[in-house]
């Protein structure tokens, strides 16, 4: 006679072998993400400072500036993938593809909004104090990354999901 294994009987016998829960996550690419992610907002102010000689601490919640959290998150996603699944499936094809459609944007159509957010602050500061919208609030201008930034948060994701990798 045919053994039926029930849904319930198999979820015990998997709960049984594997290990006890982690406060961390055991998804390495999402693990890797985030501490990309992580790593990379907490270098921004660092890297503010060595280039501009001044402390900003709001850099580490802002967008722009080296190195580029974006960049060093779907990296680091890619990678990870690459390295668990392998490069032929179609799980690492969506995450190339989602790096290289975020990396894109971030130094292409974000740093030109940023740059068009520059002019449009000088272009308000210098109308007349009469003028509707001389008091209007500045726009944020720190949107976007240079191919510099861009490159340097891929290689941080890069290095982040070797070692979360290699420390699994």
């Amino acid at each position: 006679m045919d053994e039926v294994i029930t849904a319930a009987d198999a979820s015990a016998s998997f709960r049984s072998g594997s290990s006890p829960p982690s406060i961390f996550p055991s998804n390495v690419p999402l693990l890797s993400a985030l501490l990309s992610l992580a790593i990379a907002q907490f270098l921004k102010p660092f890297t503010t400072w060595f280039k501009e000689k001044r402390w900003d601490p709001r850099r580490m919640a802002g967008s722009g500036g080296m190195p580029s959290s974006h960049s060093a998150t779907v990296t680091a996603l890619a990678v990870a993938v690459g390295l668990q699944e392998g490069i032929s499936g179609p799980t690492f094809a969506v995450a190339l593809v989602l790096a290289c459609v975020v990396m894109y944007d971030a130094s292409g159509v974000r740093l030109h909004a940023g740059r068009q957010a520059e002019l449009l602050n000088q272009i308000v500061c210098e109308l007349p104090l009469e003028h509707p919208l001389s008091n209007a609030r500045p726009l944020r201008d720190s949107l976007g990354h240079t191919p510099l930034q861009v490159l340097a948060g891929a290689v941080l994701g890069c290095v982040v999901a070797f070692v979360v990798r290699n420390s699994n």
